[in-house]
């Protein structure tokens, strides 16, 4: 029984990244039917990026935290002006929109190697700090990675049940044509779309640099799991 439930905390913070990740990503397919194959490379950039902020500049984990949803936010609406509008301008289907993301997923991959190499990097964290239950023994880590999880899954839930935004979202999922001529400004919710999307990847890049290592492929071999989170 101590080592089932030892196994399950383990996975429950394993499986708190992957299900961060596919909220992004989900919450993306659902509105702009984009399976974006990119997305564990967002993850990446966001680890690389709180990387920056926390150990080459040494500030507080707090703040790379921010640099994170920044960088990969930003990174959202970039891709968006110079890449997805101008192809569904075109008529692009999503097969094409598919073949077009894993692309720029090699790319963007490939920038990150030549940016900063294949050498594996870690945060400026305490690896060692955890809390003894009795039949369980669970690390500070792993209580940051599954609570802070939590409240943002909680947190994108009561934006897309309770709010304006969310409820655009929402119909921009049902038929993006239909909400676009009941008066829904789309192209402004596409873009709250990839600012939340891409901050969720950044977070999901982040947790999973403290809960791990950083590589180039750090959110590639991510990515098939957060997949089959998805369909689950």
């Amino acid at each position: 029984m101590d080592e089932l439930l030892q196994t399950t905390i383990n996975g429950l913070a394993s499986g708190s990244i992957y299900a961060l990740g596919a909220v992004g990503l989900s919450l993306v397919y659902a509105i702009l039917k984009l399976v974006n194959f990119a997305h564990g490379d967002f993850m990446t950039l966001g680890g690389y990026a709180a990387f920056v902020v926390n150990v080459t500049w040494g500030l507080p984990l707090v703040v790379s935290v921010l640099g994170a949803l920044v960088v990969v936010a930003a990174l959202g609406l970039l891709t968006e002006a110079a890449i997805w509008r101008p192809m569904r301008e075109r008529g692009a289907g999503v097969m094409q929109l598919l073949l077009l993301s894993l692309g720029f997923s090699f790319v963007l991959r490939n920038l990150i190697l030549f940016a900063w190499g294949g050498e594996t990097r870690t945060l400026r964290v305490d690896n060692t700090s955890s809390y003894d239950l009795g039949i369980v023994r669970i690390s500070l880590l792993q209580v940051i990675v599954i609570v802070v999880s939590a409240v943002a899954m909680v947190a994108v839930a009561l934006l897309l049940r309770r709010t304006y935004v969310g409820k655009s979202m929402r119909a921009l999922s049902d038929s993006f044509a239909l909400a676009e001529v009941s008066g829904i400004n789309t192209r402004r919710v596409v873009t709250y779309t990839w600012i939340l999307g891409g901050g969720l990847a950044g977070l999901a890049g982040f947790l999973a640099t403290i809960f791990t290592v950083l590589t180039p492929q750090t959110g590639w071999v991510l990515l098939l799991g957060i997949f089959a989170a998805i369909i689950l």
